[in-house]
């Protein structure tokens, strides 16, 4: 029985704290949220895309230049160190 009584606490103590969830520091925040416009949905993801397509290009702009330069820097300022 000390695993069925345990696993009630456990559970009581998981319901307790999901009512107190709109209470407390962080319900007040809950309480304004609000579901996005389309057009704001929309110009996150824009945002979020541009990004992500700018953090690509550059790690692959990078990636171009040590694939190309890279052995001939090596060959050519490193060897004689």
């Amino acid at each position: 029985m000390a695993f069925l009584d345990r696993a009630r606490r456990v559970q009581e103590n998981f319901d307790g704290r999901l009512r107190n969830v709109g209470h407390g520091k962080y319900g007040r925040i809950l309480r304004m949220a609000r579901k996005p416009a389309v057009e704001e949905y929309v110009r996150v993801l824009e945002v979020t895309f541009l990004g992500a397509v700018i953090i690509g290009f550059t790690g692959f702009l990078i990636y171009i230049f040590f694939s190309q330069a890279g052995p001939w820097l090596w060959t050519n300022l490193f060897q004689g160190l």
